[in-house]
Order: structure tokens, then C-alpha cells, then sequence
């Protein structure tokens, strides 16, 4: 790793010396290269709309992006982007503050989605659907201002397990969050750098570096969201098997369509069998072949 002050970005400022540290983040910046290359997020001349929510997932993507760049591995131009969505209590001056004190160009953008989600949303309903689509419509306009090529989230591995489980669980559907996708116009990719990164690895590294963590819940969400069930029934298979996540991770790189159901993913009915009696063509003499 690069250790000195000169040689390394200031969001790696007062990291620790420690070995631990050091490991972990090798760990994260290898898991994101790796995620970078194998879905071919990079593209000559992109421009990367990194989207900061002030959560341990948005600081981990930002600084290891920044440190790929650094090192020349990410020939991106990065801009990094806080959407304000008026959540009473949401301290508006840590992040600007953050930003500009780390050297990170970067936009503000106010937007009070929150008070639209609890005009609509029914009380004793979940409000994540309707606030994430207004996210990601805000996100893909000012993406779209600011002459971005893709907007980049910072989901990682565990939360893609468990969208996978709740759509298989509430959706009847085999889906996930992909790693890469274009959004419905056309225009702009959508990726997530970290699919590859553990949530433990990203708490651990924001924590370490002292970054001002921003909670998640100051929008009141409710406890008992699916989302939270799901949690705790990975929790609950992690603590009795440690590995399991990971397992079940590599199970979504590894898929089958023969050995599933989907006849519109596999063409059952254009399987054909060979007659056990009947030669095969390598068996018949030339003149027959």
C-alpha cells in the first residue's frame, strides 16, 4: 500500500498502520477491480456520477474508486453526488463539509422527495419503493447535467443477497440487483462497484478512517421491513455456518438454466433424446454420415 502523506489522496488521510487495516483494504480495492473488469464498467472518456448518501457503503465506494484512480486503474473522471431528500434531521452541512476538506469535486443537490413519499405512500406501508424511485429519477438528471455516463451506487455483496431472497421470497422471481445495467431511456449505465465486497468489510473501513457516518434511518422507516427479515434470516444461516454468504454469493455467478424451470430461459421442449438402439453419427460408416 502507498504510506506516505504525498502518495495518497486525502481521503486516506490518518488511515491506520495496522496490518488488520492494511489487509482490509487491499481486500476491498481487489474485490472492486475485480467487479470493474469482469462487468466492463470502464469506458474510454466516462464520467462516473458517484452517488454519496453519507452511509459506510457510500464512503467505501468513494474512497476505493478514488484510490483505483489514484493508481491509475480507473481512468474515470469521478464527481461525487449528495441528493438532499429533506429527511427532518438530516445534517446538511456534514457532507459539503466532508467533501471539500477531502479534495472531492463534487455536487449538493436539494430535493425534498421526503415530504412527496409521506403524501403518498399509505400509513403502515414501506416507503423505500416510491423513495428510491424519485432517487434514482433525480440522480439520473443531474448525471445527465453534469454530462455523466454512468451513475454509480454503492450496493454491496450482502445487499444483493438480499434482494435476491426477497424477490425470491415476496417476488417469486430469481432476480437481484445486477452489477451493471442501462437505465430504461437508454442513456446511462447504472454499476456498483462494491458487488463484489462484503457490508462487515465496508463498516470496518469507514469506521477505521473515522468518516462521518450519516444513520439511514432519520426517514422513520419502519422495523420489520422485509428487508430487515431477510437480514436476519442471513444473520441467523452466517452465525451457525460462517461462509454461507459467500457460498450462496458465488451460487448467483454460477447459474443453471437447464436445471431450472424457466422455459423461456431454456428450450425444454427443443431437447431431444437419442434412440439407446440407434448408432451414433460417428459410429455409421462414411457413406451414411
Amino acid at each position: 500500500m502507498l504510506d506516505k502523506a504525498e502518495d495518497i489522496h486525502p481521503l486516506f488521510r490518518g488511515a491506520p498502520k495496522s496490518t488488520e487495516f492494511k489487509k482490509l483494504r487491499k481486500r476491498i480495492v481487489q474485490q472492486t477491480r475485480e467487479a470493474i473488469e469482469q462487468y466492463g464498467m470502464i469506458e474510454p472518456g466516462g464520467k462516473w456520477l458517484v452517488c454519496l448518501s453519507g452511509g459506510k457503503d457510500s464512503y467505501t465506494l468513494l474512497a476505493v474508486l478514488y484510490e483505483l484512480k489514484w493508481r491509475g486503474l480507473l481512468p474515470v473522471e469521478l464527481l461525487a453526488c449528495n441528493l438532499d431528500q429533506g429527511q427532518p434531521g438530516f445534517p446538511a452541512t456534514v457532507l459539503p463539509k466532508f467533501l471539500e476538506e477531502h479534495e472531492v469535486a463534487h455536487r449538493i443537490e436539494y430535493q425534498d422527495t421526503y415530504s412527496i413519499v409521506m403524501d403518498k405512500v399509505p400509513e403502515g406501508r414501506t416507503f423505500c419503493a416510491l423513495c428510491s424511485r424519485l432517487r434514482r429519477g433525480n440522480l439520473y438528471r443531474i448525471a445527465r447535467e453534469e454530462g455523466c455516463t454512468a451513475v454509480v451506487l454503492g450496493h454491496h455483496r450482502d445487499d444483493i443477497l438480499e434482494t435476491f431472497f426477497m424477490n425470491l421470497f415476496h417476488g417469486g422471481r430469481l432476480a437481484t440487483m445486477p452489477p451493471k445495467l442501462v437505465n430504461e431511456e437508454g442513456d446511462l449505465f447504472l454499476y456498483r462497484p462494491l458487488a463484489h465486497v462484503a457490508e462487515v468489510d465496508c463498516e470496518k473501513f469507514a469506521r477505521s478512517l473515522e468518516y462521518p457516518i450519516i444513520p439511514c434511518d432519520l426517514c422513520g422507516s419502519q422495523d420489520g421491513l422485509q428487508r430487515q427479515q431477510v437480514k436476519q434470516i442471513l444473520d441467523g444461516w452466517e452465525k451457525n455456518s460462517p461462509g454461507r454468504r459467500q457460498v450462496m454469493f458465488r451460487a448467483l455467478m454460477n447459474t443453471r438454466p437447464s436445471h431450472l424451470l424457466d422455459a423461456g430461459l431454456f428450450d425444454f421442449k427443443g431437447l431431444e433424446r437419442r434412440d439407446a438402439a440407434a448408432p451414433a453419427a460417428d459410429e455409421l460408416p462414411p457413406l451414411f454420415r
